[in-house]
C-alpha cells in the first residue's frame, strides 16, 4: 500500500506564485511515474504535468513556461512551482505516484 499527501494550496492573487508537494510513502520498491493533476468545479480532470524515471516531462499547453515539475526521488518527493497564476488555475490539484492518487489540496487564484 502506498500513501500519497499534497500539501501548499492555497488562496493567491492573480501573478502570484505557490509551490505543491507531494509526499509518497508505504511500500515503495521504486516509483516510475509521478504527475500532478488539476480538477475545476464542472470539468474533467486534467493532467498539467508528468514526469517518469527515464527523465522525461509533460506539460499542459496551458501550464508551460509558468509551472515546474521537480522530483526529490531519495524523498519520494514531488514538487510543482506554479508562477504567474491565473484565475483559470483555479482547481483542486491531485498527486498521482505510479497507480496512487493523493486526497488533493485546493488552489484557488482570485483577487
Amino acid at each position: 500500500q502506498v500513501q500519497v499527501v499534497e500539501s501548499g494550496g492555497g488562496l493567491v492573487q492573480p501573478g502570484g506564485s505557490l509551490r505543491l508537494s507531494c509526499a509518497a510513502s508505504g511500500s515503495i520498491f521504486s516509483i516510475n511515474f509521478m504527475g500532478w493533476y488539476r480538477q475545476a468545479p464542472g470539468k474533467e480532470r486534467e493532467a498539467v504535468a508528468r514526469t517518469f524515471s527515464s527523465g522525461t516531462t509533460i506539460y499542459a499547453d496551458s501550464v508551460k513556461g509558468r509551472f515546474t515539475i521537480s522530483r526529490d526521488n531519495a524523498k519520494n518527493t514531488l514538487y510543482l512551482q506554479m508562477n504567474s497564476l491565473k484565475p483559470e488555475d483555479t482547481a483542486v490539484y491531485y498527486c498521482k505516484v505510479d497507480g496512487y492518487w493523493g486526497q488533493g489540496t485546493q488552489v484557488t487564484v482570485s483577487s
